[in-house]
């Protein structure tokens, strides 16, 4: 008897022993909850942060009340090492898209660039660009594309920095208004810095004369029409198949 319920005593224990081991396999580590990005209170729409070196940074902000197709910037400039705060603003056309930093003409001194999308018919891009020394904001004048750089341009800009430059792309389009179609092809400019202007480089070909030569050499060519007989060489012509005709008559 007493062994019997020693059996029954430790089968119990083996039991409830296996149970919590079961039990504990099949717990799952809880993830923590990603952390939201912290929403932009009105009238702010746009921030970002850019760390230029350690105690160098620059929060851009977009900011502005009711139409949301103008506004302002502002570029808060934080010095922590010399303890120095600036504030540099103008007036926004659109929508700000992304901010870049580089140092185009390598003189250590940063420049800030705030692409922006205004929403006109083609969706054009804008360049807002400062360079920064001593924490002074000298403005930079973005240069406009030419006649030959804007032929095909509707928009879709795309800017990236690629080994210090700025580079811009953006597809090009054969046709106006609601006809223009996508050609396929895209153009790309790169723009560099000198003595505070910029410089542009057109590092595709235009893609847009190569389209046009390659439509009129694939388009059928016309049989040429026969020439025209004017009618003054054919009355020349009657005439002297008749006198022609007379002679012969006489010989006879």
């Amino acid at each position: 008897m007493i062994n019997r319920l020693y059996y029954l005593a430790f089968s119990l224990t083996a039991a409830i022993a296996l149970a919590g081991c079961g039990n504990s396999g099949t717990k799952t580590a809880v993830a923590p909850p990603a952390r939201k990005k912290p929403e932009l209170m009105a009238p702010f729409r746009f921030h970002k942060l850019i760390e230029v070196s350690p105690g160098q940074s620059y929060d851009v902000f977009s900011w502005g009340r009711g139409s949301q197709e103008a506004g302002a910037f502002m570029i808060l400039h934080s010095d922590s090492s010399a303890i120095k705060y600036t504030t540099t603003t103008g007036d926004l056309d659109g929508n700000i898209i992304d901010v870049y930093n580089a140092d185009m003409d390598l003189d250590g001194n940063p420049e800030i660039l705030i692409q922006a999308k205004s929403k006109d018919t083609i969706n054009r891009a804008s360049i807002y660009a400062f360079e920064f020394n001593d924490n002074k904001a000298s403005k930079l004048d973005f240069p406009k594309l030419n006649s030959s750089q804007r032929k095909g341009y509707r928009g879709e800009d795309n800017f990236y920095i690629r080994e210090g430059k700025l580079i811009r792309e953006f597809p090009i389009y054969s046709g106006t208004g609601k006809d223009a179609k996508s050609t396929g092809a895209k153009r790309q400019l790169e723009y560099g810095l000198s003595r505070n202007e910029f410089t542009v480089k057109q590092l595709s070909k235009d893609s847009v004369d190569v389209a046009t030569k390659a439509t009129t050499a694939s388009t059928p060519v016309k049989q040429a029409d026969k020439p025209s007989v004017k009618k003054s060489e054919k009355k020349n012509s009657s005439k002297s198949s008749k006198k022609k005709k007379h002679k012969r008559h006489r010989g006879d």
